[in-house]
């Protein structure tokens, strides 16, 4: 694993070893003194299935900016392409460790156990709802499975839900499970409250959009925000000359506080 470079000053945490694979929380505090329990927001890149893949500080900007609202805001660094031997049902399990760590270390690190955000991109998405809507995956030497891996409140940004297309482009030896961890295939009640932000120019807004209708149908509660012929990954960090990480990072603060988390 490369050295990760961040723009800001970065707290780390491992929250769980694989191997000799340190999987780390890079944590961005808030400034000054807290005097109650904060709401912690866990992101998850995209582009963590390729060979070379996108890494935790494609966030980092978000991060920052949350952090001085007075959230514990954090990036999490999960087993990716990189990584030897990976396939996605390993990140899923990631997932669920993270947000476990995180409510287990509660006091220690001055979040509400019960206000918990995660947030994922494209890969990232996939992942996290993932891990939400899969209760059967994950790692058999997770030592604290009675802690709950869901989080309180859920942000995606354009993902592919289709796990059967995911395995058969870069994993042709799952396609025969992929059924089992394609969220595409499996619409039911499991989501919490929920922000999913996408663009209409993205190859994936129609199957969001698919996904996000069939999802509420089936009782789960999904806030879908278009942007107008944007395309994939169009929010992140010095694309279009920050418009649209300005809009959509505005997008998520109101979505915080129309909950009442911020």
């Amino acid at each position: 694993m490369k050295r990760i470079q961040f723009d800001y000053e970065v707290g780390e945490r491992t929250y769980k070893v694989v191997g000799d694979r340190h999987l780390t929380l890079y944590t961005f505090e808030p400034p000054g003194q807290f005097t109650h329990p904060r709401p912690a927001i866990l992101f998850f890149n995209g582009g963590s299935f390729k060979k070379d893949p996108k890494l935790p500080n494609q966030f980092q900007h978000q991060a920052h900016y949350f952090s001085t609202l007075g959230m514990l805001a954090i990036c999490v660094d999960y087993r990716n392409g990189a990584d030897d031997g990976f396939i996605p049902p390993q990140a899923i399990s990631d997932v669920k460790s993270a947000v476990r760590y995180v409510r287990r270390n509660a006091n220690e690190l001055g979040v509400d156990p019960n206000n918990i955000i995660v947030c994922g991109s494209s890969a990232g998405g996939y992942i996290t709802v993932s891990s939400i809507m899969f209760t059967d995956l994950d790692d058999e030497q997770e030592s604290d499975q009675d802690i709950d891996h869901v989080p309180n409140h859920f942000i995606v940004f354009s993902a592919d839900m289709d796990g059967v297309d995911i395995m058969r482009r870069r994993y042709p030896d799952l396609v025969d499970q992929a059924t089992a961890f394609s969220p595409l295939h499996h619409i039911k009640k499991s989501l919490p409250d929920t922000l999913w932000i996408c663009g209409t120019g993205d190859d994936l807004c129609e199957q969001n959009k698919r996904f996000v209708e069939d999802m509420n149908q089936a009782g789960n509660r999904i806030e879908f925000k278009t942007y107008e012929g944007m395309e994939h990954g169009f929010f992140n960090y010095g694309k279009h000359e920050n418009t649209y990480f300005e809009r959509t990072k505005d997008d998520i603060e109101a979505y915080l506080r129309r909950k009442s988390l911020i």
